[in-house]
């Protein structure tokens, strides 16, 4: 087979292929596929770090980049973005979202802008395939490069080094490394400095509710920049954190990462479809948890559902605006932050030590055994949203999952409850044991859930154009 279409050709039930028979394409889910380790001292420490002192994440490996220059550049990502690209320059950052006809999100993408005919894509790789399949197809002038993520590759040699400094102390180191001057850079704008002696490019944002800074490079000046970074960061508390505390930050930030790409079933996109390799990400997408459909449109989201309509802009033609327009009109699920009740978490690992069946097991500091775990959210028998990215947080003790709810129930201190658990005593997943389904209590609370985070998404201001 040699597209994603002739797959799906041949697959009788998507959803239960997607929930049994695939493996996750992520880096999260495959373990030794990059470099980084698990834990460089123990990921309760360095969950600790991004609060307390300051954090060091390696982003080098795990997303996927695109190159994209040419006359019409701008013309194709403002096509494929939702949100708008009016007041785009160089220097400036935007979270490009993109969505089908029907106004499904395909995935989002951090872009930066280089110049007015340069930018660069970072993570999202259906996204990134869908603006190289327009790219292509299209009536577009432009390049397209792709340097794809090492679990997708026969190396670890990327075009870019990229890190990520956060925590409270952050900002201090940023100061003591820089060579010369340190730049003023405003939230989601990038400054080009030094930092031994190499050119790095240095964003302003961060995820644990701080000014923290990205820092970007040529791979081969690496080694030279983590260096300095790891002795100016001595005195301040640095702490590198592996892909465990990593990818447990999710629950703190509200950050609902890899939706289910919505584009296995609209006419419109067969196109895209037979232009996909039959092995690639979309095939190996991976469905889990107590939330089971007969219809892969039931995992399909919206702009709504991920807190995404915040950027959806209507002042220009774009993939799915028509059909965003008509959505815009109704009323729409909301993500929330679903904190769990202790008891119960105590109930589920204690089952572990009790004959029989456990529940299904709660890994900590995050559920890692399905890609997309969808959980079904009751108020009492009917379901009311789904929930998902569920791990545990030792800056608020607290297990929580990311949620996407009925408007009726995401008041915060609502109270609601999860299954946790897939039916059946379990899919044919390889890392799913058999299990037994538990309900959980579950409080609502904003998304993002910690305090710091909330704060500084309020006082953020975006800069003046």
């Amino acid at each position: 087979m040699r597209s994603l279409q002739e797959k799906l050709d041949s697959i009788p039930d998507l959803v239960d292929y997607f929930y049994n028979d695939t493996l996750p394409p992520h880096a999260r889910h495959l373990p030794g596929s990059t470099p980084i380790p698990a834990e460089f001292t123990n990921w309760r420490d360095e969950q600790r770090a991004w609060r307390e002192a300051a954090v060091l994440f390696d982003l080098s490996y795990h997303m996927p980049e695109l190159f994209l220059s040419g006359p019409d550049a701008l013309r194709l990502l403002t096509t494929v973005g939702i949100n708008s690209f009016a007041n785009i320059a160089s220097g400036r950052v935007k979270q490009l979202v993109g969505c089908t006809y029907d106004g499904h999100i395909i995935g989002e993408s951090l872009t930066y802008c280089h110049a007015e005919d340069s930018f660069e894509l970072v993570s999202g790789m259906t996204l990134q395939n869908w603006v190289q399949y327009l790219a292509e197809t299209g009536d577009y002038d432009v390049t397209v490069q792709r340097d794809l993520a090492t679990p997708d590759t026969a190396t670890t040699q990327r075009a870019k080094f990229r890190f990520q400094l956060d925590g409270p102390n952050a900002e201090r180191i940023f100061g003591d490394v820089v060579d010369d001057e340190v730049p003023d850079i405003p939230f989601f704008r990038t400054a080009r400095t030094q930092i031994a002696g190499c050119n790095v490019l240095a964003l302003r944002h961060g995820m644990a509710g701080h000014f923290g800074v990205e820092l970007s490079g040529a791979y081969n000046d690496m080694e030279a920049v983590r260096a300095v970074l790891i002795q100016a960061g001595a005195a301040h508390g640095l702490r590198q954190a592996g892909t465990r505390a990593y990818f447990s930050a999710r629950g703190e930030s509200g950050w609902m990462a890899h939706p289910l790409p919505a584009i296995y079933t609209d006419e419109r996109l067969r196109g895209f479809r037979e232009w996909l390799p039959a092995d690639g990400w979309e095939t190996r997408q991976q469905l889990g948890g107590s939330f089971r459909s007969t219809a892969i449109e039931d995992y399909y989201v919206t702009p709504w559902d991920l807190g995404l309509d915040r950027v959806l802009r209507f002042d220009h033609d774009f993939v799915g605006r028509e059909a965003l327009e008509a959505i815009a009109k109704d009323d729409h699920r909301r993500k929330v932050t679903l904190v769990w009740d202790k008891d119960d978490v105590m109930r589920i690992q204690r089952s572990l030590l009790e004959p029989g069946p456990a529940y299904k097991y709660l890994e900590f500091p995050v559920a890692t055994y399905s890609f997309q775990q969808t959980d079904r959210v009751l108020d009492d028998d009917r379901t009311v949203g789904v929930a998902t990215h569920t791990g545990f947080t030792v800056n608020e003790l607290d297990v929580l999952s990311l949620a996407i709810i009925e408007a009726s129930h995401a008041e915060p201190g609502t109270e609601v409850s999860i299954v946790w658990g897939e039916p059946d005593g379990g899919s044919r997943k390889p890392n799913v044991e058999p299990h037994r389904q538990a309900t959980v209590r579950a409080t609502v609370a904003t998304a993002p859930y910690a305090q710091p985070v909330r704060q500084f998404k309020a006082n953020i201001r975006p800069p003046k154009d």
